[in-house]
């Protein structure tokens, strides 16, 4: 058996353990700032496996190592998930991990419990296989990612010291190497008044009506918004609008929309919001506009805040790492791999998007079941993600791709 075939018919050979525990993570709720059982098990999974060093960070994050070697690569990937909505939608239990027909089910198979459990059991085979003696490699189990997308990172690297020459990112690509996504940001416009008694309103000054121009004008900026690149456009809606008065029988003093902006490539934080600014019904209505902050505890404890805006980031199609990946996929899996991009935002707005990380994504799962009813990965995308990953650490240390 050569190289080639060793990787999958490794993974294979872990199939059974790695399944169990897939299940084992599925059937722990948990949300956002409510992590600290998986983590633990994640943990518990690591250290069985004979990891060098396992440890959880003071935000709650857990990092396995093995390796020491001077080239440092971690696969990452969050174990928060979303709630499971309505219930009366779900086929089954949503945290049942039930395994039929060749597929798990359950909240967080696709995003992202599947990611995990692959990458932590890529660990065991590289294990099996002989990791290179230049590699220190690494697996994050990471926290608040569905709040907060990076946030986890910009802690690992600013206050742990870590800062990878590379990170993969595990969310679902259905097997294709991902290579980048829009960012976005939050922001809210806000228009005041004067209030007063509802019966007559001439006296006072409706901060509702003062909006209206500013949502007509917001409708009008996203048809604006241009394509640029493979990215294709921004975007731009209003997601929430409320206002506040002394009460029902009165002119409202103040209204507020919330603004959801996704970022294409070129465009900023400074960009979109001098955007909204610049428009008329803004500066006719005395509106302000503000970016949004995020401040909520870990499982910890730990509160680490940060602005609500998340950069766009993209590898080039012709970077060493990416031509590495493509490489790895063909070692592993004797074809060529598809490259492509995410609809949705991840980690790699950290570590990309903020610290220039050089970053691609890999995993297990589709995307269009991520946050759905009935959520679901294959079994065998566990297994040829395990083997890509293993491949990978292979080919990178053999690379030319610069330590960061």
């Amino acid at each position: 058996m050569n190289m080639n075939d060793s990787y999958i018919q490794g993974a294979r050979e872990l199939q059974k353990d790695l399944v169990a525990f897939m299940q084992d993570i599925i059937r722990i709720p948990s949300l956002s700032s409510q992590e600290g059982a998986v983590v633990r098990r994640v943990a518990e999974e690591m250290e069985k496996l004979g990891y060098d060093e396992v440890t959880i960070d003071p935000m709650g994050n857990v990092l396995g190592r093995i390796g020491n070697g001077p080239r440092v690569i971690a696969f990452d990937g969050h174990v928060d998930t979303v709630d499971v909505g309505d219930p009366a939608q779900w086929e089954r239990d949503p945290h049942s991990g039930d395994v039929e027909d060749g597929i798990v089910y359950g909240r967080g198979t696709a995003d992202m419990k599947g990611g995990v459990a692959s990458s932590v059991y890529a660990g065991a085979l590289l294990k099996k296989l002989g990791l290179p003696d230049d590699i220190s490699f690494y697996v994050t189990g990471t926290v608040q990612e569905e709040d907060c997308d990076g946030l986890c990172w910009q802690y690992i690297v600013k206050e742990t010291g870590l800062r990878p020459d590379l990170v993969v990112i595990t969310e679902p690509t259905s097997l294709d190497i991902y290579r980048g996504q829009r960012g976005r940001m939050e922001m809210e416009v806000r228009t005041t008044g004067v209030s007063c008694h509802g019966s007559a309103p001439e006296r006072g000054d409706n901060a509702i009506y003062k909006m209206a121009g500013i949502v007509s004008d917001i409708e009008q900026l996203n048809e604006r918004l241009e394509p640029r690149g493979p990215l294709g456009k921004g975007s731009v809606t209003i997601s929430e609008i409320r206002s506040v008065s002394p009460s029902l029988c009165a002119v409202a003093d103040g209204c507020t929309i919330h603004l959801d902006r996704r970022l294409t490539v070129g465009e900023t934080e400074q960009t979109a919001v001098e955007e909204v600014l610049s428009l008329p019904s803004v500066q006719a209505a005395g509106a302000t506009v503000h970016v949004l902050e995020y401040a909520v505890p870990s499982h910890t404890g730990l509160t680490y805040p940060t602005r609500k805006y998340y950069p766009t980031w993209q590898m080039a199609e012709d970077d060493p790492a990416l031509n590495d990946a493509k490489a790895a996929y063909r070692s592993a899996f004797s074809d060529d791999a598809t490259t492509g991009y995410w609809v949705f935002s991840t980690n790699g707005v950290a570590t990309a998007g903020m610290h220039g990380i050089p970053t691609f994504g890999f995993g297990p799962g589709h995307e269009h079941f991520a946050h759905a009813p009935n959520e679901q990965t294959e079994v065998d995308h566990l297994v040829r993600a395990t083997a890509f990953y293993a491949a990978f650490v292979q080919k990178f240390s053999h690379s030319g791709v610069k330590q960061t």
